[in-house]
């Protein structure tokens, strides 16, 4: 991810969001309705507009913090009704609570540049709760232009998460987008209990 902050800034004023779909994506829909303990910490860094932080609160999940470097899109959810306090304007990496049930993970990983990944999962891992999960889609492509967005490979991220995290799914998503179909791995990590 570029780290500046008003890269991003620009990015939404001049509504260049091309990684925003306009709705929660379909797997995470998927895995928020079998989901039953309403109660969860759930984190969702690098949210956007939000989508899946509105379908949560929907649902009835009232724990659920949002995190994000431009202010435009926390904006955009305080005017959805989302509560302010629920809403973080910042550097992910700065974050300091660490006791998450559940993050998700949408396009917040490919937006990274891929030096920061090991960064990504230390920090993943020291935001969740013990057996904490996270949770989300990877693009399982590369790109042929230099990011944003960055992808990868299956075999890339299971090298990178295999020392922290028990790798309870990393497969194909059935019911992505058709844009985005067969390019994405829906993935369930769980916090390894380190001995």
């Amino acid at each position: 991810m570029n780290l500046n902050k008003q890269f991003w800034e620009n990015r939404y004023k001049e509504e260049r969001t091309g990684w925003d779909i306009g709705t929660i994506s379909t797997p995470l829909k998927a895995f928020i309705d079998q989901l039953e303990i309403t109660q969860l910490k759930i984190l969702i860094p690098g949210a956007g507009y939000g989508h899946e932080a509105l379908y949560l609160r929907s649902k009835g999940f009232k724990n659920v913090t949002v995190i994000d470097l431009a202010e435009q899109p926390l904006q955009h959810l305080k005017k959805s009704g989302y509560p302010p306090t629920h809403l973080k304007q910042g550097n992910f990496f700065d974050l300091d609570k660490k006791d998450y049930d559940l993050i998700l993970e949408q396009t917040f990983f490919c937006a990274l540049n891929p030096k920061l990944r090991s960064k990504y999962v230390l920090k993943m891992y020291d935001l969740l709760n013990d057996r904490g999960k996270l949770v989300g889609l990877f693009f399982n492509v590369e790109f042929e232009k230099d990011g944003p967005p960055f992808g990868g490979s299956k075999i890339e991220y299971e090298l990178l998460f295999k020392d922290f995290f028990d790798l309870r799914v990393l497969e194909t998503a059935y019911n992505s987008i058709s844009p985005r179909a067969n390019k994405e791995l829906f993935f369930i990590f769980e916090k390894r209990k380190q001995n």
